[in-house]
């Protein structure tokens, strides 16, 4: 039997789970649930004073990105949300999602399988 694979956008690791676990129940080739972002590194996790503290790039500063080098983080700094002045507006839809759902399933369930995810509130 030939396979699909779906990767769905959700707003919590919750709905993700609700969802895998409905698509267990269609009896999935393979699956899991990952969290994802557009900038590397889990972000700093303390306060950073931007006059006299040591800093790499205003990525890392703002955005919270481990880059892996200073270019890197420079370009990063380029974006609007390193500012804090982004709206969070625009084209892109997977914004505020950032937990990806990653399923291979039997070609007979596959839409079913597609069903399932919308109705969990996941983006394809």
């Amino acid at each position: 039997m030939a396979e699909k694979n779906i990767l769905a956008y959700f707003k919590s690791r919750e709905e993700a789970e609700g969802a895998a676990a409905k698509l267990r129940a269609l009896r999935v080739e393979d699956m899991r649930v990952d969290e994802v972002g557009r900038f590397p590194g889990d972000g700093i996790d303390h306060v950073e004073n931007p006059i006299n503290a040591d800093f790499p790039s205003l990525g890392y500063l703002t955005l919270g990105g481990d880059f892996a080098d200073r270019s890197a983080g420079i370009l990063a700094a380029a974006d609007v949300s390193a500012s804090g002045m982004s709206a969070g507006g625009g084209e892109d839809d997977t914004m505020g999602r950032n937990y990806l759902l990653t399923a291979v399933v039997n070609e007979d369930v596959h839409h079913q399988a597609l069903r399932v995810v919308k109705e969990c509130g996941g983006l394809l």
